[in-house]
């Protein structure tokens, strides 16, 4: 991996939820997809959709395409759309695995990898780049 490619800009709540999702899940890896906003080198979280694990083993995630298909006609219009998914890693790294890698496919496309740490990826089409994990700004009044 190379170094930093962008910022996921994540807040403390969607954090939350996904480490309350991956501890619900364990042994077995949760997933979902990423819904948000891209802006240069930035990408904004706004939600998780939490999918059902279609993989037959537990140390690997599969979303159900149907999902993803109804989530992007639902976001049809509202400027927000699927940035990426997410998954854990509950006996790993917050890092792509070797099977992440045979996984991937839509370039430009965030992993957000839950195991004991979390860690935020791009998918460039050849390999998986590190991003930044920010909080949002605070509002100004």
């Amino acid at each position: 991996m190379s170094s930093v490619l962008a910022t996921v800009i994540l807040p403390h709540r969607i954090r939350a939820q996904l480490a309350a999702e991956s501890q619900a899940a364990a042994p077995c890896e949760c997933c979902g997809l990423v819904e948000g906003t891209r802006a240069e080198n930035r990408f904004h979280v706004t939600a998780l959709y939490p999918a059902h694990n279609l993989a037959k083993a537990s140390d690997r995630f599969e979303i159900d395409p149907a999902a993803q298909f109804a989530l992007a006609r639902r976001l049809r219009g509202t400027g927000r759309e699927i940035i990426g998914c997410y998954h854990s890693h509950p006996h790993g790294r917050a890092d792509p695995s070797a099977r992440d890698m045979e996984g991937a496919g839509e370039e430009n496309f965030v992993w957000l990898i839950a195991a004991d740490t979390l860690g935020a990826y791009l998918w460039t089409g050849k390999d998986f780049g590190p991003l930044a994990i920010a909080e949002p700004e605070p509002q100004a009044l």
